[in-house]
């Protein structure tokens, strides 16, 4: 996995991340392969498109994420995005605490693995279906990366969020159909294209407001 790719992929999203997150970030890719082998966490076998289509598209959403300081990743599967969100906001103020909410446990035991060997101290894993998940305090977020289609995902999430909190949705091609069986108290408020270095795919994060 090519740490120059990585670093020119950074680049040409224009974020700038903390001294050691490039590290993690092939640690992380590296840790994934790895265990991808016994617990088939991800169809992406190829240590080149995993840092395309996992790491740069998951941290594409970054500049659109505010300042927020309580983000739920729902669904998210092998830790994408929570994971390379996670590594790359380390030392930020505020302060943002994501909450991973997987309910496979071999993919849950391996984000929890993560944690540890990459110190992610912001990070916690839930290892529950989203519906019983009750938060101390609610979300400001709630994201999501091929979790399921917007109405279910609105749905099944909206008791995380906080009054006047968003839904963050990773979508491939514009969704239309989607949106249009959207409840009718749910609005989209933007839907921004994502360019993913190297990805050569449509992508959109569609962000949604209960109304």
């Amino acid at each position: 996995m090519s740490a120059v790719t990585l670093e020119r992929g950074l680049a040409e999203l224009g974020l700038e991340l903390p001294a050691d997150a490039q590290g993690k970030l092939l640690a992380f890719a590296a840790l994934l392969a790895k265990w991808n082998k016994v617990y088939n966490l991800t169809s992406i076998r190829d240590a080149g498109q995993m840092l395309t289509h996992h790491l740069l598209d998951s941290l594409a959403v970054l500049p659109h994420l505010g300042d927020i300081e309580r983000l739920a990743d729902v669904g998210s599967g092998g830790g994408l995005p929570c994971i390379p969100l996670a590594i790359a906001t380390q030392g930020r103020e505020p302060v943002l605490a994501i909450s991973s909410i997987e309910t496979v446990n071999k993919k849950a035991s391996f984000q929890q693995q993560a944690k540890i060997e990459l110190g992610l101290a912001t990070l916690t894993v839930l290892n529950e279906r989203v519906e019983n998940v009750r938060p101390d305090r609610p979300f400001d977020a709630v994201i999501s990366r091929a979790f399921s289609e917007l109405a279910d995902f609105v749905g099944l999430t909206q008791h995380l969020l906080r009054p006047g909190g968003r839904f963050l949705a990773m979508k491939g091609v514009y969704p239309d159909d989607e949106i249009a069986r959207l409840p009718a108290n749910f609005r989209v408020v933007e839907a921004v294209p994502l360019t993913v270095p190297g990805l050569g795919a449509e992508r959109h994060l569609i962000i949604v407001e209960k109304s």
